[in-house]
């Protein structure tokens, strides 16, 4: 089967737009393509811990035993999540316990900033925990830079991937979605498709979760701190 990868310029993203947009002129998928009311999400609209009925929030290594993991490092601030990251690559990540579904659509409004040690990612991860065997579809990563923003579809027990990047502030709020069915795996920004693969073998074999994460990955540099902010998480229903 053949696969498809597309990758459309960042000059692109707002052109064109007729659908309901936010306060920044952004449009979202959601809107542009009629996806349709929520199943589930977090709006962010409180203060204090992220919500324990709808995230697990993690308290472990960093990523790649880098750093620790701290649930204090992840606080809402009444209008959306901030996770901070320390000087000395104490971060957090928190893993969703809505919206775990084979196929669906899910965007996240997010940006970030600070040392390019730290990577913000937003990632549906396996249901099962399997990984690699079983996916990870990273629709929303930096690598070290905080203008330009990856996606990252990992596929098969060899972790095998497809991706494309594009350049984009990242320190300004944006609208990241991925639409996972039958077809294939395509991914948005603002609105946008940016993304494509269509190869069935790349398919997750199960049911797959949102997860946010600031990741710190040590380079050697002298070490600054880091921030992810999230305006909200929404999931909806696979295409009809």
């Amino acid at each position: 089967m053949r696969r498809h990868v597309i990758a459309l310029g960042a000059a692109m993203l707002l052109a064109g737009c007729s659908t309901p947009t936010d306060a920044a002129g952004q449009a979202s998928a959601a809107a542009r393509l009629q996806w349709g009311a929520p199943i589930g999400g977090d709006e962010f609209n409180y203060a204090g811990a992220p919500d324990p009925a709808k995230w697990s929030v993690y308290d472990s290594a960093g990523h790649a035993g880098n750093g620790v993991r701290s649930p204090r490092q992840a606080t809402v601030d009444g209008s959306k999540l901030v996770i901070s990251g320390t000087n000395d690559g104490t971060t957090a990540g928190m893993s969703a316990k809505f919206g775990s579904q084979e196929y669906g659509r899910w965007e996240v409004r997010a940006a970030g900033s600070g040392d390019d040690e730290y990577h913000m990612v937003a990632i549906l991860w396996p249901e099962s925990g399997n990984w690699p065997c079983d996916g990870e579809v990273d629709y929303a990563e930096t690598t070290g830079d905080w203008s330009v923003v990856n996606f990252f579809h990992h596929y098969g027990c060899s972790n095998s991937k497809t991706s494309v990047s594009q350049a984009l502030d990242l320190t300004e709020f944006h609208n990241y979605a991925v639409d996972w069915s039958p077809r294939g795996i395509v991914g948005y920004i603002d609105g946008v498709k940016w993304f494509e693969d269509n190869d069935p073998t790349h398919h997750p074999p199960g049911p797959m979760h949102q997860t946010l994460q600031l990741d710190w990955f040590p380079d050697g540099s002298s070490n600054g701190s880091g921030e992810m902010r999230v305006d909200w998480v929404r999931v909806y229903a696979p295409a009809g």
